[in-house]
C-alpha cells in the first residue's frame, strides 16, 4: 500500500512538473482584451499633442503655413536652437564620459565621493542654476551663455548611463587589447568608447530634448529659442496661429532627433554572453594626472553645484527672515507636494496595463503601444500644454484651468519614467508564482495583488520617485494649465525672479532643491544597482 501511494505521488507531481513546464501564463487579473483596450486608451491619450499639431497645422492652411513658417523669425530660432544643440551636446559628452571614465576605470582618489558629486548637479533645476550664474554675471547673455549653463545642468545626464555602463562592462576586452600592445589612450578609444554608444547616444539625446524643451534657464539670460518665442506668443495673443506654427516646427525637430538617435544605435552587441565570473578592472594609475584630474573635477562640480548653492544662500541671508514668511512658501511647498504625489501615483497607475502587456504579452502590438508613449514624452512641455489648452476649451470648456487637466499633462510628460522602472519589476516577477497562486484557487485579481504587485512594488516606487522629482521641477506646463490660485514651488520662484526680487525667489530654489536632491541620489544609485556594483 506504501508502495502504490508513493507511486501516485510520484505521478501527481511528474503530471504538476509536466503542466508547469509547458509555459502557461497567468491569467491576467482583467483579462488580456479589457488589458489591451485600456492600454490602447492610453496610447490614444498619449497622441493627443501630436493630433494638436497636426490639426492646427491642416486648420491653418497650406499658404499661410508655410508664410509662417518660411519666414527670417523661424530662421533666426533655428539657427539658435541647432547651435545650441550642436555645442551643447559633444561638451556634456565629453564632460559625462571623462567623469565617468576617471570615476570607474582609475585609481582616483576619493572616486566615491566624486561619483556622487558628479551627479548632484541633477538636482538643480536649470532655471535656478541660470538664476544664479546672472545673479554672478549680470551681464550673461546669447549663445554662449546657454551653452555654458546648459552644459553645467544637463551633463549629468550622460554621466550617469556612462558610469553604468563602464560599470558593468567586461574588462577582459581591455586587458586582452593591453596584452598586444595598446597604451591606455588606444584601448580607451578602440576599445571602451565604442562600447559606451548607447549610453552616449541616449545620453546625447536626452541634453537635446532638455534643450528643446527648456523655457526658463534661456528666458532669463534673454536667449530667443523656439520655447520661449511659443511662450512669449501664446501670452501675447493666447492661442495664435504663429505659436502654433512654431510649436509644429519644434515637434518636427524632436521627431528628428529621435529618429538620429535610433539611427546612431547601430546593430553591434555589446552584451557578454557565457559562464564565469566577470573579471574586475585593472584601474589605471593616474600618476601626475592625479592633481590635474582633481582639480578639473573640483572645478566642474564648483561650477555645476556650489556656484547655484552659494548664490541661492546668499540671497537667502540678504532677504533676511522676512522671506520666509509661511503664508507665502508655504502653500507653495504643500501644493507641490499634492501635485508631485497624485502626479506620482496616477502615472504609476496609468502605466501599469501597458507595462503588463508589453512583458507578459509581448507583440509588434504592445511595442507600437508603448512607442507612443516615447514619442510624446519627448515633446516639449509647452507643446502638450498648449494641446491641453486647446482640446479642453475647444471640446471640454468645463474641464479649462483644473487640477485634472494639469495632472493628465504631467502623466502624459512623464510616463516613460514611471513605465520603464516598471517593465523592469514586472520582468523580475516570476510568472509561476503567479500560475501556482491561481492554480491553488486564487482569482487573477487577487493572485495579482498578492503576489505580482507587491513584487513589483519597489521597482514602481522607483518610477514614481522620478515622476514626482520631474513633476517638482516642471515649469512651462505648469504655467499654462494650473488653476487659477495655485502656486507651486517652480512657479513662484518663476514670478519673483520675474519681477527681479532675487531674494524673495532664493527660499522657493532652496526649497526646490531640497526636494530634488533625495530623487537625484535614488537615480544615481539605481543606475548603479542595474551595472550590478
Amino acid at each position: 500500500m506504501t508502495t502504490d501511494l508513493s507511486a501516485r505521488v510520484r505521478s501527481t507531481t511528474s503530471e504538476s512538473t509536466t503542466t508547469a513546464g509547458r509555459g502557461t501564463r497567468p491569467r491576467p487579473p482583467f483579462g488580456v482584451s479589457v488589458i489591451s483596450i485600456l492600454a490602447v486608451l492610453i496610447a490614444l491619450f498619449a497622441l493627443v499633442p501630436l493630433g494638436y499639431v497636426a490639426f492646427m497645422t491642416g486648420a491653418t492652411g497650406w499658404s499661410t503655413a508655410v508664410a509662417l513658417i518660411f519666414r527670417p523669425r523661424v530662421g533666426e530660432l533655428l539657427l539658435n536652437t541647432i547651435m545650441l544643440v550642436v555645442f551643447t551636446v559633444p561638451i556634456c559628452l565629453v564632460l559625462g564620459v571623462g567623469g565617468a571614465w576617471l570615476v570607474e576605470r582609475t585609481k582616483l582618489r576619493g572616486h566615491r565621493w566624486w561619483a556622487v558629486a558628479l551627479a548632484a548637479p541633477l538636482a538643480i533645476p536649470a532655471f535656478v542654476n541660470s538664476y544664479a550664474w546672472v545673479s554672478a554675471v549680470p551681464s550673461l547673455e546669447g549663445i554662449w551663455s546657454g551653452v555654458l549653463i546648459a552644459t553645467l545642468s544637463y551633463f549629468p545626464l550622460v554621466y550617469i548611463p556612462a558610469a553604468a555602463t563602464l560599470g558593468r562592462l567586461d574588462p577582459a576586452i581591455e586587458q586582452s587589447a593591453a596584452s598586444l600592445g595598446l597604451g591606455p589612450w588606444a584601448v580607451f578609444f578602440r576599445v571602451v568608447l565604442p562600447q559606451l554608444r548607447i549610453a552616449m547616444t541616449g545620453g546625447g539625446l536626452l541634453v537635446s530634448l532638455h534643450l528643446l524643451a527648456e523655457y526658463g534657464a534661456f528666458a532669463m539670460i534673454r536667449f530667443d529659442t523656439f520655447t520661449t518665442a511659443i511662450m512669449t506668443q501664446f501670452q501675447s495673443t493666447f492661442n495664435g496661429t504663429a505659436g502654433n506654427m512654431l510649436a509644429s516646427v519644434l515637434v518636427f525637430f524632436c521627431l528628428i532627433l529621435l529618429l538620429v538617435e535610433v539611427r546612431s544605435r547601430g546593430t553591434a552587441r555589446y552584451a557578454r554572453v557565457g559562464s564565469g565570473a566577470q573579471a574586475r578592472p585593472t584601474k589605471l594609475a593616474l600618476h601626475h594626472y592625479q592633481i590635474p584630474s582633481q582639480l578639473a573635477l573640483l572645478a566642474l562640480t564648483l561650477l555645476a553645484f556650489g556656484l547655484p548653492i552659494l548664490f541661492v544662500f546668499r540671497w537667502i541671508f540678504a532677504g533676511g527672515a522676512g522671506i520666509w514668511s509661511a503664508d507665502e512658501f508655504l502653500p507653495a511647498l504643500l501644493q507641490t507636494l499634492g501635485y508631485g504625489t497624485v502626479g506620482a501615483a496616477a502615472t504609476v497607475v496609468v502605466g501599469f496595463p501597458m507595462a503588463y502587456l508589453a512583458v507578459r504579452h509581448p507583440s509588434w502590438f504592445s511595442k507600437m503601444l508603448e512607442l507612443s508613449n516615447y514619442i510624446t514624452s519627448s515633446l516639449p512641455g509647452i507643446v502638450v500644454g498648449l494641446a491641453f489648452v486647446t482640446v479642453s476649451i475647444r471640446l471640454v470648456p468645463g474641464i479649462y484651468q483644473t487640477s485634472g487637466v494639469l495632472i493628465a499633462a504631467y502623466v502624459l510628460l512623464f510616463l516613460p519614467r514611471a513605465l520603464v522602472n516598471i517593465r523592469s519589476g514586472l520582468a523580475q516577477a516570476p510568472k509561476e508564482l503567479d500560475e501556482a497562486a491561481q492554480s491553488l484557487g486564487k482569482a487573477p485579481l487577487v493572485s495579482f495583488l498578492k503576489v505580482t504587485l507587491r513584487l513589483t512594488a519597489p521597482a514602481a516606487a522607483g518610477g514614481a520617485a522620478l515622476v514626482f522629482l520631474a513633476i517638482v521641477n516642471e515649469l512651462t506646463a505648469t504655467l499654462l494649465l494650473s488653476p487659477n490660485g495655485t502656486h507651486t514651488l517652480a512657479t513662484e520662484f518663476w514670478s519673483k525672479s520675474s519681477e527681479i526680487d532675487y531674494s524673495g525667489a532664493a527660499p522657493y530654489a532652496l526649497l526646490m532643491i531640497l526636494l530634488s536632491a533625495p530623487m537625484t541620489y535614488l537615480l544615481f544609485q539605481q543606475s548603479k544597482k542595474v551595472a550590478g556594483q
